[in-house]
């Protein structure tokens, strides 16, 4: 169970947390439970994670979640009257959205849906969801070859239209295996927070070769859930890990009813993500007066400590284990901000220079003065002939260099020629 010995002092501590939010008021509902039941038995998490606990006060009347996933199908025993609105957005399905896309996971969105809010059978018997009085919209999607949209437009245009259909809470049980996201989802996903929508998402699967989480896990603002076992440890193959990890819930185990209404097990953190989805319409159910960032807000706050994880959020478990009675009836202090982040500041930081071109700088004009008109050119003369240039630079400084050397030759020769007269004039006969 996920509730072991060594959290049942966490549990406590949990309820004691002081903060501003009222007491809901308990609002038992029809829908019968029969915890002797077998397959009720195998839900393991409804005592584990305290969702039964969370029944006494409020089973998620008034509250819509949608399912972005392959469609739930139509199987009155489970969810009877729950799905109240769909679509298609993969271009193969039905236009309500109930028809399963996909020969290989055309049963997801059912499993994801009957964990989310199934109505079980009208004894209290067979498979019940976390949230049973909670509405459904199914928007179908269809994952590679199974639709004929691609796959990033069919997310942002599902989002949009669970936002404007009434959705409270939205869950996409999928990962893109990518750090990364289309830029048209952020526009996609901020509408769903402008409106006030909770965003719960999976963080993925090591056994289906997810090593660390991708989009959508990975966008500021969604609850992103993790995995763990009936132990309350990490998953091996049911779950991943990364930062952005929120929470934790079961991941292993997992009952789901199919589109042909048999029941199937099944693990992953695609039905970890819709148990959560489920405890966040049991919050805004008996807390109707909280946003979405303070429905986050009391997931995260009122989780149960893991033993040996001294820093949260881990990059394994987040925050801690799922405790949806306290994150029911805990008083927890009101926050302003999303305790997963803020979207709108992160495409504000990094989508900033490829949505605004940086504008053309002034330039302001500098005066220069005018150079000197040119020298008019020369008419073109024989090459034979001294030009004027020849002559003004190099004939006449050459003259006016030799001239003196050979006057001074001149003068010293004639000197020479005196003297050597005046000797032979003074020289004896013999």
């Amino acid at each position: 169970m996920l509730r072991s010995t060594v959290a049942a002092a966490a549990v406590a501590a949990s309820v004691l947390l002081t903060g501003a939010t009222a007491t809901p008021t308990p609002t038992p509902g029809p829908v019968p439970d029969n915890p002797t039941d077998p397959v009720r038995a195998s839900e393991y998490w409804l005592d584990g994670a305290g969702i039964r606990e969370a029944w006494k006060t409020t089973r998620g009347e008034g509250v819509t979640i949608a399912i972005i996933d392959t469609g739930i199908g139509k199987v009155p025993s489970v969810f009877g009257n729950a799905v109240v609105d769909g679509t298609d957005v993969s271009g193969n399905g039905s236009s309500d959205g109930r028809t399963p896309v996909g020969a290989v996971d055309g049963d997801h969105g059912s499993w994801v849906a009957s964990l989310a809010a199934g109505r079980g059978k009208a004894d209290g018997t067979g498979m019940i969801g976390v949230a049973p009085e909670a509405k459904l919209l199914s928007v179908s999607v269809g994952f590679g070859a199974a639709a004929a949209v691609p796959f990033v437009e069919q997310v942002a245009t599902g989002i949009r239209w669970a936002v404007d259909h009434g959705a409270d809470i939205i869950n996409m049980s999928f990962t893109t295996n990518t750090l990364d996201w289309d830029e048209s989802w952020d526009d996609a996903f901020l509408y769903a927070y402008e409106h006030d929508v909770v965003v719960v998402v999976a963080a993925g699967n090591r056994g289906s070769g997810t090593d660390v989480i991708g989009a959508p896990a990975t966008i500021p603002g969604v609850l992103t859930v993790g995995g763990v076992d009936q132990t309350g440890t990490a998953s091996v193959e049911a779950s991943t890990q990364g930062i952005t990890i929120g929470i934790s819930a079961p991941s292993e185990g997992l009952l789901g009813v199919s589109a042909d209404g048999e029941l199937s097990m099944w693990r992953g953190t695609s039905g970890a993500s819709p148990i959560v989805a489920g405890v966040a319409a049991l919050i805004r159910s008996a807390h109707p007066d909280l946003d979405a960032a303070n429905v986050i807000n009391r997931i995260v706050k009122t989780a149960l400590p893991v033993p040996g994880v001294t820093e949260v959020p881990d990059p394994l478990y987040g925050y801690g284990l799922l405790d949806a009675s306290a994150a029911v009836t805990a008083s927890v202090p009101l926050v302003d901000e999303n305790p997963m982040g803020d979207l709108e500041e992160w495409v504000r930081l990094y989508r900033r220079a490829q949505a605004q071109p940086a504008p053309d700088p002034e330039v302001t004009p500098v005066e220069i003065e005018p150079l000197p008109a040119a020298d008019p050119p020369t008419e073109p003369g024989s090459p034979l002939l001294p030009s004027a240039d020849s002559l003004r630079y190099g004939t006449l400084p050459l003259i006016a260099l030799t001239a003196p050397g050979i006057l001074i030759a001149l003068g010293v020769t004639a000197a020479a020629r005196r003297i050597r007269s005046a000797r032979k004039q003074s020289t004896p006969a013999p």
